[in-house]
């Protein structure tokens, strides 16, 4: 069995952290290797930058040996509390990512339950994320459940 090192991502890793958020966008909007992401990029950075500074994201960094094999985040947020979220405190699992020579060997979900065990920690009661074809069967079977009540609009 292989074992993998899980590292818990610090500001140090901002540089891998936003390369790597590149990549999963890339892949998970089907974009070209050649689609300019410089503003997305920059703004990346600047995201995980302040994320680590008021400690609002955790990310997690996965490497055989020397190399890097995937990442996965939570962001947290607050929203006006409600009968069913008393705290308001809400987390949102973002930019799950595994290579792809290292795929079904339980990365991500031993990614997801690292992430889930942080959010739990900090009292979180309601995790939500946006799910690929790809990703979908890992997040049902862990058992994360379609939204229906909750609509969205584009302000393009």
């Amino acid at each position: 069995m292989m074992s993998f090192e899980y590292r818990k991502a610090t500001i140090k890793d901002l540089a891998l952290l936003t390369n790597t958020r590149i990549e999963v966008l890339i892949a998970a909007n089907k974009l070209s290797i050649d689609t300019d992401m410089s503003e997305i990029e920059i703004e990346s950075y600047k995201y995980y930058k302040s994320a680590f500074e008021n400690d609002s994201h955790t990310a997690y960094l996965i490497f055989d040996k020397d190399k890097f094999i995937g990442t996965g985040g939570i962001s947290y947020y607050t929203v006006m509390p409600t009968y069913h979220n008393p705290s308001g405190k809400k987390a949102y699992v973002m930019n799950m990512y595994t290579n792809p020579d290292y795929r079904r060997k339980g990365i991500a979900t031993k990614t997801l339950d690292l992430l889930i065990n942080d959010a739990r920690n900090r009292g979180i009661k309601n995790i939500s994320l946006e799910a690929t074809d790809m990703g979908r069967p890992l997040y049902e079977k862990y058992g994360f459940v379609q939204m229906l009540c909750e609509m969205e609009l584009p302000m393009n």
